[in-house]
């Protein structure tokens, strides 16, 4: 069975490089019917942060990527709780486990232990560096008679144990980059446990991919390097080894490293900033791999990833973080989400709702009456109403009828930054200041002569009804444009601009229908004394 992990290190928040891999392990273990394992990888105690644990996994937890092994916490009594058969999933409970292995590396022959100072081994770098040559351990202690270390370890002499690295060429098949080669002699003879008896990263992983039974090693590419001693530690104990899978570095849009530098890098981030987890697991999908095959969808579910998601269309080259690509799956999946709520909403409202598509697929509702329309309209603008309350001032919300109204006539800005809404509604409450010339359109063969022609008729028109509702103002205007023998761009434009003081804004009946037959008959003669 295909087994994948994610191995994070405690030491702050989950980078979106980390959900990448998370993501990528997730969705390749369950397209083949397999387990992922979280397991944290905490023996780099220096740059252990108190709470990154519990963060990791409450991240991964609502993203929605759930793991078939690793650590819990209790919902009720909050403690660490290790699910799966191989635990526990956090290394520093398994430091036994890393020594016992160690010390079979030294009596194999395949690691030995290294006295050498700290200052001696800045000296032997320096050394190399002005020497032009990369720096690397010199095995000064490598050939070290056993009856000597145990003396210095006697004598309380700190020490480390180092791989020995094989001189030889290794090869291996990397899942993304095909063929890589390594000669051991340019691979440094890895520290594997430190002064202080923790493991470092390169034994702790390999021991435990082991036992835990882990197939395939989904990593990022900063660790292409280091697997070629991963695969001597593997061929040191006689095991055999994962297949290994390197995914592409994440770029800044400037083609540099992603960094905190040049923006968010921590997943946390996106989430206190309001990104939908379909949004984030969408977008990060995408970075660094696509269908292919000359498919063009661009949205996919995490139910759907785990459909199509497969190794061989991982690319090569680095991806570049786009936020812009992430604000855009935001509004998308926000949208589809809100349009599947107001869709139930509609049905429950009224059982006999009837809907077709328009022209763009978007679908639309006809109510079994203007009554029901309302309370449709209404609860649509208490909806949004909740998304974007905590950004409005307080005289916005004076009148609750005309602000929700104000609200559906803008909920596609709503749903892409619900902090602009004040900007975006305004001018409902306040008329811009603006110049007699906003009044026409050339284009639409709109001068001052046709734009006062048309809002003198559509006042007198629209004065006439008794009933203000959408779509009475519209059957209004429509007539208007008939009476006059024009087009209705002709009609439309000049009166839209005089409603709003804007070039642009909503569609012309539903701003009558927020701003009510007084306000609407008042801005229209504002506009008549311009002309």
């Amino acid at each position: 069975m295909i087994k994948t992990r994610f191995a994070p290190s405690p030491t702050g928040y989950l980078h979106v490089g980390g959900l990448r891999t998370a993501l990528y392990c997730y969705l390749f273990a369950k397209k083949n019917k397999g387990s992922f394992v979280l397991r944290i990888e905490d023996t780099d105690q220096e740059r252990y942060v108190d709470g990154a644990m519990e963060n990791l996994i409450k991240t991964l937890e609502w993203i929605g990527l759930e793991y078939d092994e690793g650590p819990r916490y209790g919902r009720s009594c909050g403690k660490l709780k290790q699910k799966g058969d191989f635990g526990p999933y956090v290394q520093s409970m398994r430091t036994d486990i890393y020594k016992e292995h160690a010390q079979k590396l030294i009596d194999g022959g395949h690691a030995y232990r290294c006295f050498c100072t700290k200052e001696r081994l800045e000296e032997m770098r320096d050394m190399q560096m002005k020497r032009k040559q990369a720096p690397m351990y010199d095995r000064k202690c490598c050939d070290l008679p056993e009856s000597e270390a145990n003396a210095k370890i006697e004598a309380g002499e700190t020490f480390v144990v180092r791989q020995k690295i094989p001189y030889e060429l290794m090869k291996f098949k990397d899942l993304v980059r095909g063929n890589v080669q390594f000669h051991g002699k340019t691979i440094d003879d890895q520290v594997l446990v430190k002064s202080d008896g923790f493991p470092t990263y390169h034994l702790a992983n390999v021991v435990d991919d082991h036992h835990m039974e882990i197939t395939h090693v989904i990593r990022g590419e900063e660790w292409l390097p280091s697997t070629p001693k991963h695969i001597a530690l593997y061929q040191a104990f006689g095991w055999d080894v994962p297949e290994f899978a390197h995914l592409p570095l994440l770029l800044n849009p400037d083609k540099t490293k992603l960094s905190k530098r040049q923006g968010d890098v921590a997943v946390e981030d996106y989430i206190k900033k309001g990104y939908t987890k379909e949004a984030i697991i969408n977008f990060v999908s995408l970075l660094g791999w696509n269908p292919g095959g000359g498919e063009e969808q661009e949205v996919f579910s995490l139910e759907e990833l785990e459909e199509i998601f497969s190794m061989e269309k991982v690319h090569k080259s680095g991806a570049v973080f786009n936020i812009e690509k992430l604000d855009w799956f935001n509004w998308r999946w926000k949208k589809e989400t809100y349009v599947r709520e107001m869709n139930e909403v509609a049905k429950e409202i009224d059982p006999n709702l009837k809907q077709e598509k328009d022209k763009r697929g978007n679908i639309q509702f006809e109510f079994s009456s203007e009554d029901l329309k309302e309370k449709f309209l209404e609860a649509k603008g208490i909806r949004l109403l909740e998304m974007c309350e905590e950004h409005l001032d307080t005289p916005f919300k004076t009148d609750r009828e005309k602000l929700l109204k104000a609200l559906i006539t803008v909920e596609e800005k709503i749903l892409k930054d619900p902090k602009e809404t004040e900007d975006n509604i305004n001018f409902y409450y306040t008329l811009p200041h603006y110049q007699a010339e906003l009044l026409t359109h050339e284009k639409m063969k709109v001068d001052l002569s046709q734009a006062k022609e048309s809002l003198e008729n559509s006042a007198k028109f629209l004065k006439e009804l008794d009933a203000w509702t959408e779509e009475s103002v519209k059957q209004s205007l429509f007539k208007t444009v008939e009476d006059m023998g024009v087009k209705n761009g002709q009609v439309f434009w000049p009166l839209r601009s005089a409603l709003t003081g804007l070039s642009f804004s909503p569609g012309v009946f539903e701003i009558a229908w927020v701003l009510g037959k007084d306000e609407t008959l008042d801005r229209i003669n504002h506009a008549l004394d311009k002309l």
